[in-house]
């Protein structure tokens, strides 16, 4: 494939490995979620792809120059970005058509996750330690250097984004990876290698990216006592198994897991500005987002008028292709999720209202794809599956609430904690209501904003570590502390804790 390619052209996929192209004798199908239609198809990896990256990552960090040369780093990192720039309406275009997102919301990935790279790339030459002269002629220096082979796990969701998001700080620390992509996005993942290929400051093995439909090659990520560090986006339920795994050879594990992002609107909230926003909170990414808004709890006073223009709005989302110009919201990833998500809404009858039905789209020219119109359900019931569970779709929990101390109560009274947002326009009860709220991100007056600069990460069972900001380099990253003394020194001193002669 070329730079001006996209994923109409029929062309066989395959795995980046130690500065190599790498195939297999297995064939699979890039299918698209709007269609059904074939894109493509790709050459599936496993155990022995995650094998011989592993072992390229190995030799590249313990025999190569990358870990000690914070200059090459930076100077790769933005290299990276320029050829995924180059390739930014190909990668948008393919990630639109093969894992459904609207053309509008692909392009923002592309456009967007280049400048996660160059950010690292900053990060990599601003590295700091500290040294002091703890006693007399005895010099302490704590410094931070690459835990070893980074493995990052990648799902389909947001697959560039989330991809550099782990690999730029990953990079930047002087680790070296192997990434797994998933299968579902097997043409996006293969122009996202073709611009690691073009990137000349790479040298070979210090990223390896191989692409997995199956469960094969990520548990040897796991499971490895050559990878060092595992940074894995996606469910709770995997997330368990990976700490699990990880934890039988004590490597770092990084994770951002499940969310139930609770919308919080009191009575003072601007209905004409805000309810437009809670329908995108839901609908964006076709509900497919860590962070997606799929609870909103409103106020008793005002419940009425806003149950009533949400129901409305989401009634007019307009459901389409995902390439399509005009589509609000595209296909889940495939039909299986459609039935998955209708018989959450289904079982919710037994305990929710049905305030919008929405439903699988069986007929007229999008019957072929994997549509799901947005549905909204009302229950005051916490200990359900639709307040509980990660639904990874578009349908809303509508709920209310009559006093503050109530609405975090609510809020809070789940196993997740990734983000929040509050809608009022008091501001004394924003600085309240944030503080209480158990979560990583807490919005007002807006939804979805993350800067690169900012701390990314859950609460509760919505993750360990960090991703972005200063803290997501210190996940792949070691301190290590010197002392030297100008002169032998033994014991220790009981009042000092240094070592005295």
């Amino acid at each position: 494939m070329n730079s001006n390619s996209t994923a109409q052209k029929v062309e066989l996929a395959r795995h980046w490995i130690n500065g190599q192209w790498i195939g297999s004798s297995a064939i699979a199908n890039s299918v698209s979620p709007s269609t059904g239609e074939v894109l493509g198809q790709y050459s599936p990896g496993g155990r022995v792809e995650a094998a011989a990256a592993i072992a390229a990552a190995r030799k590249a960090f313990d025999t190569g120059g990358w870990s000690h040369d914070p200059q090459l780093r930076s100077r790769a990192l933005l290299e990276l970005a320029d050829r995924l720039d180059e390739r930014a309406e190909a990668i948008a275009l393919t990630i639109s058509r093969e894992m459904g997102k609207t053309l509008g919301d692909a392009t923002l990935e592309a456009t967007w996750s280049p400048s996660t790279l160059r950010y690292n790339a900053g990060n990599a030459l601003s590295q700091t330690g500290t040294s002091a002269e703890i006693a007399p002629g005895v010099f302490a220096t704590a410094m931070r250097e690459p835990i070893g082979v980074a493995g990052i796990i990648v799902p389909w969701n947001s697959p560039l984004a989330l991809l550099v998001r782990a690999l730029g700080p990953a990079l930047a620390a002087g680790c070296t990876t192997v990434v797994k992509l998933p299968g579902q996005t097997a043409l996006t993942n293969s122009l996202i290698m073709e611009a690691v290929a073009a990137t000349k400051s790479f040298p070979d093995g210090v990223l390896n990216v191989f692409t997995e439909a199956g469960n094969e090659g990520a548990p040897l990520l796991v499971e490895s006592p050559d990878v060092d560090v595992i940074n894995y986006t996606g469910s709770t339920k995997v997330g368990r198994q990976v700490a699990e795994k990880g934890a039988q050879t004590l490597k770092r594990i990084c994770l951002e897991l499940g969310g139930k992002t609770p919308l919080i609107v009191f009575e003072d909230a601007d209905i004409e500005n805000f309810a437009p926003l809670v329908v995108t909170a839901l609908t964006r990414f076709n509900g497919e987002f860590c962070m997606t808004g799929s609870r909103v709890l409103v106020q008793r006073s005002v419940a009425d008028v806003w149950r009533e223009r949400i129901a409305s709005l989401l009634e007019k989302v307009v459901v389409g292709r995902a390439d399509d110009p005009n589509s609000q919201m595209g296909p889940v990833i495939d039909k299986a999720n459609v039935e998955r998500i209708d018989r959450i809404v289904e079982d919710a009858k037994r305990y929710a209202r049905i305030i919008v039905r929405g439903g699988p789209i069986v007929d007229g020219p999008l019957a072929a794809g994997a549509f799901y119109r947005p549905a909204m359900l009302e229950t005051e019931a916490l200990d359900v599956p639709l307040i509980q569970d990660e639904i990874f779709g578009p349908v809303l929990s509508f709920e209310t609430f009559a006093t503050e101390e109530e609405a975090i109560k609510r809020a809070n009274d789940t196993v997740f904690g990734l983000a929040a947002a509050i809608f009022t326009k008091d501001f004394d009860r924003v600085h309240r209501v944030a503080r209480a709220i158990k979560a990583g991100t807490v919005w007002t007056n807006t939804w979805g904003l993350i800067h690169d600069a900012f701390e990314e990460g859950g609460f509760k069972y919505s993750g360990i570590g960090r991703a972005r900001g200063a803290r997501a380099m210190e996940e792949f990253q070691e301190v290590k502390t010197q002392i030297r003394a100008v002169k032998a020194l033994g014991g220790l001193s009981p009042h000092s804790g240094t070592m005295a002669p």
